[in-house]
């Protein structure tokens, strides 16, 4: 079974010193299963790379590294994303008080009818509230 797979998931992966065993398992799912993600993930994913950069934590070679690294995953990029972000994304970060970048993951999992694999509270229980199985912690 595929799953909807947040950025800061992605990022506990990258960030070897933040890997727990909830973000290990959800890899191991990721490889065995794949994965969705909505269409702003990789720009989520490179900003927080950059910032890594801008802050010494790690060098481009490192982040373009692990870019190239996370392209080996079969992580499908949702073609839909923009065209729920006006309507039924905008409701749910209303209704829940989150972002509209974290609605953007609980829009994709509530539409796929996937497991929601996140680690931000509040994602965890919109997500919980709409009857989704939620993943990590």
């Amino acid at each position: 079974m595929s799953l909807v797979l947040d950025a800061a998931v992605t990022l506990a992966w990258v960030y070897q010193e933040e890997i727990t065993e909830a973000a290990q398992e959800m890899l191991d799912r990721v490889m065995a299963d794949g994965a969705w993600v909505p269409a702003i993930w990789r720009l989520e994913v490179a900003n927080a790379l950059n910032i890594g950069i801008r802050r010494r934590r790690i060098g481009a070679d490192y982040r373009d590294e692990a870019l190239a690294t996370l392209a080996l995953h079969d992580i499908k990029v949702d073609p839909e994303t923009w065209q729920h972000a006006w309507a039924t994304t905008l409701r749910l970060a209303d209704q829940f008080g989150l972002t509209l970048y974290d609605a953007a993951y609980v829009e994709l999992a509530q539409r796929r009818a996937l497991p929601l694999a996140a680690f931000d509270g509040e994602m965890r229980i919109a997500a919980q509230s709409l009857g989704l199985i939620v993943i990590g912690a």
